[in-house]
C-alpha cells in the first residue's frame, strides 16, 4: 500500500502564515526579480512583514559580495524596505578563500563578478600554478553550457585542482529564459571525479551566516521553528531549509514554472501534486508568486 505524504498547503498570500515566523530567509532571483525586472508584490509582502516586526535576510547564490548586490537590487527596483540584510554565496566564498590554505587561485567566470576578489589575500595565477579554481559562472551564459568547459575541466582534473563553486545554482530564469550558472560546471567537474566545494545554498555555511545576521537584528539567536525560507528552487532553497530544520515557502512561478506549466498560464489541476510527488524534498507551503 502506497504511503501518502502530508499535503503541501498552497497559500493565496504570505499573510496567511507570516505571523508564525520571526525571521524570513528569502531568495532573491526568482522571488524578488527575474533578472530583468523586480516583482513589486514581493517587495510589498516583505515590507509589510517587516512593519509587523519580522526580520528579513536575503540569501542569494550570487557570486558577489552583498554590498555589490544592493546596487543591483536598487537598479532593478527591489525596495530596500523589503529587507534588513543580505548574505551571498560570494560572501561565503570570500570567507573560505581568506580562511583557507590556498595562496593562488584561477578564476573561471565573467568580468562582472570581479568584486568577489577585492581585498582577498590570494594571488591570481594560471591553472598550472593555482592552488584552487574559483568558478563564478560561464563566460557567456546566453550561449554556453557546461559542455563548453569539458576540455578545461579534464585538464583541471588531471592537475588535481580543487574546484570552488561560488554559485551552486544549475539554472536561473532570466526574463522567461533559463540560463546556466556555475553549478552546472561544478556538476560536470564532479562527474569527472574532480574535488568540488560549494559556498551557497543548499549548504549549511550560507544559512549559518544568514542566521548570524538575523541574530544581530533580533539581539538573540533565531528560533529555527520560527524561521521561514522563501525560495523558488526545490534543490537549493527548499532542500537547504529542510536540512537546517526550517519551514519553507516554495514560490511556484520561478525556476520550476516551465515544469509546472505556469509559463502557459494558471496552474493546472494535479500538476503541482505530481511535481511534488516526484521530488524527494517537500516544502511546508507553496504560493504562485510572493504577495501579501
Amino acid at each position: 500500500m502506497k504511503q501518502t505524504s502530508t499535503p503541501v498547503t498552497i497559500l493565496d498570500g504570505f499573510s496567511a502564515c507570516s505571523a508564525g515566523y520571526d525571521v524570513v530567509l528569502c531568495d532573491i532571483w526568482g522571488v524578488l526579480h527575474n533578472g530583468i525586472q523586480a516583482y513589486a508584490s514581493a517587495s510589498d509582502a516583505l515590507t509589510r512583514y517587516r512593519h509587523q516586526g519580522g526580520r528579513v535576510i536575503l540569501v542569494s547564490n550570487a557570486p558577489r559580495p552583498a554590498e555589490d548586490v544592493v546596487g543591483l537590487l536598487d537598479n532593478l527596483g527591489v525596495a530596500r524596505s523589503a529587507y534588513d540584510g543580505i548574505v551571498t554565496s560570494g560572501d561565503v566564498t570570500r570567507s573560505m578563500l581568506s580562511a583557507g590554505t590556498w595562496k593562488r587561485y584561477f578564476w573561471l567566470g565573467p568580468q562582472r563578478d570581479g568584486g568577489l576578489f577585492a581585498g582577498i589575500p590570494l594571488q591570481s595565477a594560471s591553472l598550472e600554478d593555482a592552488d584552487v579554481i574559483v568558478c563564478t559562472g560561464l563566460f557567456d551564459d546566453r550561449t554556453e553550457t557546461a559542455e563548453n568547459y569539458r576540455e578545461f575541466l579534464v585538464e583541471a582534473r588531471t592537475l588535481n585542482r580543487p574546484f570552488l563553486c561560488a554559485n551552486p545554482d544549475i539554472l536561473v530564469e532570466r526574463g522567461g529564459e533559463l540560463i546556466y550558472c556555475a553549478g552546472a560546471i561544478a556538476a560536470l567537474y564532479e562527474s569527472l571525479g574532480g574535488e568540488t566545494l560549494y559556498s551557497g545554498k543548499p549548504y549549511r555555511p550560507i544559512y549559518t551566516a544568514a542566521l548570524e545576521v538575523a541574530a544581530s537584528f533580533l539581539h538573540r539567536v533565531p528560533d529555527l521553528s520560527r524561521t521561514l525560507m522563501i525560495g523558488d528552487a526545490i534543490k537549493t532553497d527548499v532542500a537547504g531549509a529542510t536540512a537546517m530544520g526550517c519551514a519553507s515557502l516554495f514560490v511556484l512561478r520561478g525556476i520550476h514554472m516551465h515544469e509546472l506549466g505556469l509559463d502557459q498560464g494558471a496552474l493546472n489541476n494535479g500538476t503541482f501534486e505530481a511535481f511534488i510527488d516526484r521530488s524527494a524534498i517537500r516544502p511546508t507551503y507553496a504560493i504562485d508568486t510572493l504577495a501579501w
